[in-house]
């Protein structure tokens, strides 16, 4: 699969001190790594079981174990990016409430069994990223609907589909071969991954939030985005949020919905 070959290549430099600060996030317990955007979504945390989709090596999933929560699981489909972030559970000894698995999102049901209603989720959760790598979206709100509890939260906050507006190659499914990565744009590599452009009208129905009994609660657009993923964004705030500097508040960067499952149906 080309996207997990993507990914475990640049998990390697996403690793590096100068782009992520895994040091700091070991030393100070303070530091976490969840934006502002979806830590205001995530509250109330305490005693919550969660799973985090496409957690790549972990840094958020572990910020959310420092949260009080009772148990995090997170899955990526890369098998570096899930060693390392069992690496740095161990090290930073959450290991007894966090678990990573290494399964792409749709192979889930071979590797997380639920076999009764303790092993559903409170929060299912993903972010930045993600919503690229999933190309039928009924099939993955049928998985969100089968591992959520009654009355349990899914969140995404995700770029806007519309910054591929921009791009003159956009198409909905994208063989994109990409230049350095989203935390340094001069890195010296180059790979390929498969990306599914979906627009937010396919995220909120043909995803399910509608037709897989999920209700929304909350649905907001931001004008910025916490990453400098592209060559013309400029740095507006002093936490890192980035707009581009032609359309500045103009245009939004990114989307964040929360869903509530509204009952407990029968899963296949």
């Amino acid at each position: 699969m080309i996207s997990s070959i993507y990914y475990n290549t640049k998990t390697k430099y996403h690793l590096d001190p100068s782009h992520c600060n895994v040091e700091e996030f070991i030393l100070n317990k303070n530091y976490l790594t969840l934006k502002q955007t979806e830590s205001k979504l995530l509250d109330n945390l305490e005693s919550k079981r969660i799973l985090h989709v496409q957690c790549h090596f972990g840094l958020d999933t572990l910020s959310l174990a420092c949260l009080v929560v009772k148990e995090v699981i997170g899955i990526d489909l890369s098998n570096i990016a899930t060693e390392k972030a069992s690496q740095l559970a161990e090290r930073i000894h959450l290991n007894h409430i966090v678990e990573f698995i290494c399964c792409y999102i749709y192979e889930i049901g071979n590797h997380l069994k639920i076999n009764n209603e303790n092993d559903l989720f409170d929060i299912i959760f993903i972010s930045y990223g993600t919503a690229k790598c999933f190309p039928d979206l009924n099939k993955w709100g049928q998985i969100i609907e089968s591992y959520l509890k009654p009355y349990g939260s899914f969140i995404i906050v995700v770029s806007h589909p519309i910054i591929r507006n921009f791009d003159d190659k956009y198409e909905h499914l994208l063989l994109n071969i990409q230049k350095g990565t989203y935390t340094d744009l001069n890195v010296l590599t180059q790979q390929k991954s498969i990306r599914w452009n979906h627009g937010l009208t396919d995220i909120m129905i043909m995803m399910a939030l509608i037709e897989h009994h999920l209700k929304v609660d909350v649905l907001k657009e931001f004008n910025t985005i916490p990453f400098n993923c592209f060559h013309n964004l400029c740095q507006i705030t002093d936490d890192e949020e980035y707009q581009f500097k032609e359309f500045k508040e103009k245009l939004p960067l990114a989307y964040a919905i929360k869903t509530i499952k509204t009952n407990d149906i029968s899963r296949n």
